[in-house]
């Protein structure tokens, strides 16, 4: 099998670190990977802010922790939404998974392919990070409060300019046991037109 296909298809999303940094050369080759996206009429908008310092994680999992559970529980809600909101009412939450290194990835406000290229951009790195042993996982979470003014308040503390938006977030470290196993794809149909 091709090697570009069989890391895509061994890609996992690991939701439990080891506490040791990945090294700055994997960090690095990440970035770039991510920094080669494509992008919608080759703007490069996209804005990483790489987190590594501990202090920070622990403030922003503080501030992710307060906004959530100060949230109502409303039926239809995303379920992933639902199970932060029901995290954080309990304590203790942790929306990045305790990684070592959280890369939050942000664009321009009213641009319209902010979502897609940062999307692009974060596939990437998962996919640098796979072919590295660097365990990954999409975090939403940021995303989900980028209104809110604590967490935006914060993060423009750390280098969000004032007319970005963010629209995901990547944790990153080395996996704590072992990936499961690929899953059988029933999902995501694919219809031909020949």
């Amino acid at each position: 099998m091709n090697a570009i296909i069989k890391n895509i298809k061994n890609r996992r999303s690991i939701r439990r670190y080891k506490t040791k940094q990945i090294l700055d050369s994997e960090l690095m080759s990440i970035l770039e990977a991510g920094r080669y996206a494509p992008s919608g009429g080759n703007n490069q908008t996209t804005h990483l802010i790489v987190i590594q310092k501990q202090e920070v994680l622990e403030e922003l999992k503080k501030l992710v922790e307060q906004a959530f559970s100060q949230m109502i529980l409303e039926d239809g809600m995303y379920k992933s939404l639902q199970a932060s909101i029901k995290a954080s009412i309990k304590g203790g939450y942790d929306f990045s998974y305790n990684a070592p290194t959280l890369v939050v990835v942000a664009n321009q406000k009213d641009y319209g392919n902010a979502m897609a290229d940062s999307a692009c951009v974060l596939e990437n790195m998962m996919l640098a990070a796979s072919s590295l042993n660097v365990a990954s996982c999409w975090i939403n979470q940021l995303h989900w409060l980028d209104e809110n003014a604590a967490i935006k308040g914060y993060m423009q503390e750390l280098g969000l300019l004032e007319n970005e938006t963010i629209c995901g977030g990547l944790s990153l470290g080395y996996a704590d046991g072992e990936p499961s196993l690929p899953i059988k794809r029933v999902g995501n149909p694919v219809t031909f037109i020949k």
